[in-house]
């Protein structure tokens, strides 16, 4: 399963691949705007998006690249490791 986390913090990039590996997902991290970023995210499983630390800009062209790729999306309202944990655990339930 590949996941794409948009937002959350430049020092915690790391530890979101981490968690992410940990519940069996390749993770590819944006948490700032790119150029490309359509091209970027590929097609992933699902879209995670930390919206309290996002940019609207970022924000509405995830949401547009959503739409346009049929691609399910999360939004997680904090950015904290044990949030994206609950979120995976809800994407993909372990057996």
């Amino acid at each position: 399963m590949s996941v794409v986390v948009l937002g959350g913090h430049e020092r915690m990039e790391k530890l979101y691949k981490k968690v992410c590996k940990k519940h069996g997902c390749r993770a590819k991290v944006f948490t700032h705007m790119k150029t490309n970023l359509e091209k970027r995210i590929g097609c992933p499983d699902c879209i995670i998006l930390f919206t309290d630390v996002i940019s609207h800009k970022l924000t509405n062209t995830a949401m547009k690249i959503s739409k346009k790729k049929d691609i399910p999306k999360v939004r997680l309202h904090n950015s904290s490791l044990n949030t994206l944990e609950k979120a995976l655990k809800e994407i993909k339930p372990e057996n």
